[in-house]
Formats: structure tokens, C-alpha cells, sequence
């Protein structure tokens, strides 16, 4: 649960607020100063080993392009692609 609630702050740059409601939506009661906390003691932590996970993108990249339609107007949609098959 520590994990969920410091990745929902980090990765989507949430408030503590934030994440408290949406831990709340699934079933979990956390007050915004715990989720605080926890991203003190544990942020470098959590921070050291997601850099371990997520290697640096390689240097061979593939793009994709395609046009969706937004709002009745047709935009131009890229993704970028490395070797490994991640999305950039």
C-alpha cells in the first residue's frame, strides 16, 4: 500500500489529497499527512529502485504515426518506440 501511495504521488504528480481519495475510492482509508510521511522515509528508496528497473532508452527509436479524430477535427497521433519495445 506504501509503494501504490508514493507511486501515485511521484509518478502522476498528485497531491497527498489526491491520493488519499483515490486510496479511499478502492476500499483504503489514509490521511494525506501518512502518505507525507511515507514519501519522506521512503521516496529515495522507492526512487533508487525504479532506477535500477527502468533502464535508459536505446538509441534505435521507431516512430508510429496515425490521425484520430479529436472533437470532430483529425490531429496527428506519434509514439515513439526504442528497441526494446517501450514506449517513450
Amino acid at each position: 500500500m506504501i509503494l501504490v501511495a508514493v507511486g501515485y504521488y511521484c509518478r502522476f504528480s498528485l497531491s497527498y489529497r489526491d491520493v488519499s481519495e483515490l486510496l479511499r475510492e478502492r476500499g483504503i482509508s489514509v490521511h494525506p499527512t501518512t502518505i507525507m510521511r511515507w514519501g519522506h522515509e521512503y521516496g529515495n528508496l522507492i526512487y533508487q529502485i525504479w532506477k535500477k528497473k527502468n533502464k535508459s532508452a536505446h538509441f534505435a527509436w521507431h516512430l508510429d504515426e496515425t490521425y484520430m479524430k479529436v472533437k470532430g477535427e483529425r490531429c496527428y497521433l506519434y509514439r515513439a518506440i526504442d528497441r526494446e519495445g517501450y514506449t517513450l
